[in-house]
């Protein structure tokens, strides 16, 4: 039976907003297997980004427990979940996240560094010649295209062989051959490195090639759903 590798039990997020709390995110309740491709969908506002930030420890559940490869988030400081990030997980934004003063090579290579990695420059090298940038390695960001940001953040996020991938409408702001190839890269890459991925997306052809859609509407699971059925 394959390895649960991230599990919620009724899990809550409410924020206070100018007109009071706020119910983000209601009794979620799934767990996530090994190796598993799993799709969040649902309409914006639902709530899809909030609980794959809840997934990485980039936000505190307000109730319920988040457990991640048998460890529980919501018992960590920000310091051990920053330790247990860049050890076990990686992280896909839309909007790449880069350091605009370092280079291609230095934004894929200081996260190793600073996770105690000898061969941090060699392993960053190498990951940017998987997605293509070998020519690019000592660019800065602003001298880059979307599509080449977003490589290097893809770079970024698999160089220390997490367990676990999230990606947040990874192809959001690219246009769509171009998102059609970060995709690609994602998935394969992903697979190589025998990831579990979990993904937010609005766009249907990506979430197909997924193992299970979950769909969110309001803050609550309408469902799993499996890509040949309807989100």
């Amino acid at each position: 039976m394959p390895e649960t590798v991230l599990s919620l039990d009724d899990v809550r997020l409410t924020l206070e907003g100018n007109a009071g709390p706020v119910n983000i995110l209601t009794g979620i309740s799934m767990n996530v297997t090994a190796g598993e491709c799993l799709g969040l969908v649902g309409p914006s506002g639902s709530g899809k980004s909030s609980l794959l930030m809840l997934m990485g420890g980039l936000e505190q559940a307000t109730g319920g427990r988040v457990s991640v490869l048998g460890q529980d988030l919501g018992a960590m400081n920000e310091d051990a979940l920053a330790r247990f990030r860049s050890a076990h997980m990686g992280v896909v934004f839309q909007s790449f996240h880069l350091i605009p003063t370092m280079t291609a090579l230095e934004n894929v290579a200081t996260p190793l560094e600073l996770a105690g990695a000898r061969d941090a420059f060699s392993r960053a090298e190498a990951e940017l010649e998987q997605v293509g940038l070998g020519a690019r390695l000592h660019h800065y960001p602003a001298q880059m295209s979307g599509g080449e940001q977003q490589r290097v953040a893809l770079a970024r996020a698999l160089a220390p062989r997490p367990e676990i991938l999230l990606a947040d409408e990874p192809t959001g702001n690219l246009d769509t051959a171009t998102g059609e190839t970060i995709m690609e890269l994602l998935f394969a890459l992903g697979s190589r490195h025998g990831a579990t991925l979990i993904m937010v997306t609005h766009a249907p052809e990506l979430a197909a090639r997924c193992n299970r859609i979950i769909g969110l509407r309001d803050g609550r699971i309408m469902g799993g759903v499996t890509p040949d059925s309807p989100a």
